[in-house]
């Protein structure tokens, strides 16, 4: 793995020891930054399921201001560590070792707004009804943010959820890429309640 573009371009990216994560091809990290960048002028990203980091650390190198990975593996959180200071991105970087839910009410009550989210969960867990809702539900993306979605190529995500409208789908060999615009209002989240566990 490799950064693809950008200041950090080139940049080798160590994988998360084991088989309990699967990296994001090379492939599909330029596709996707095709598709919704390729560059930003500043912003806030959001890696959830962070992995190796790979998605939020392209974000750095092409753009955003800062961007706050989350894993609840603590290998997965090391190989982070160890990837943004490889790239040299350690002021630009939040770190931590968390569930995806307990990491939502934290940034929530940050009152903070992102331009990009990126997310890849297990495939064979169906967490997307809920996690898109409570993403929705939390307002956390700032006007014309965009949500990210990695998934396996048969998955079939809700068109639409809680202000998150479907805006662009694309399928690369086993992985399945969909993409959500934030269509809703700018009601504060900073009280959002999640119903549900993903």
């Amino acid at each position: 793995m490799r950064v693809i573009s950008g200041t950090c371009k080139g940049r080798k990216l160590q994988a998360v020891p084991g088989m309990s994560t699967r990296p994001t091809t090379d492939k599909v990290k330029e596709a996707i930054f095709n598709i919704i960048g390729p560059y930003f002028s500043g912003g806030i990203g959001l890696d959830l399921f962070a992995g190796s980091g790979g998605l939020g650390i392209e974000a750095l190198s092409r753009g955003l201001d800062r961007v706050i990975f989350v894993d609840h593996d603590r290998k997965a959180v090391q190989t982070v560590r160890k990837n943004v200071a490889a790239c040299g991105l350690e002021k630009q970087a939040e770190i931590y070792c968390n569930d995806a839910e307990r990491a939502l009410k934290a940034v929530a009550k940050r009152g903070l707004r992102f331009s990009v989210i990126f997310l890849d969960p297990p495939y064979k867990e169906n967490k997307w009804p809920a996690l898109l809702s409570a993403l929705a539900v939390c307002r956390l993306l700032e006007p014309g943010g965009v949500v990210v979605a990695e998934h396996s190529a048969e998955a079939r995500l809700p068109e639409t959820a809680d202000g998150l409208v479907q805006w662009k789908r694309e399928t690369y060999g086993i992985t399945g890429v969909t993409i959500y615009r934030w269509k809703g209002d700018e009601t504060d989240g900073e009280h959002c309640r999640l119903s549900r566990e993903f």
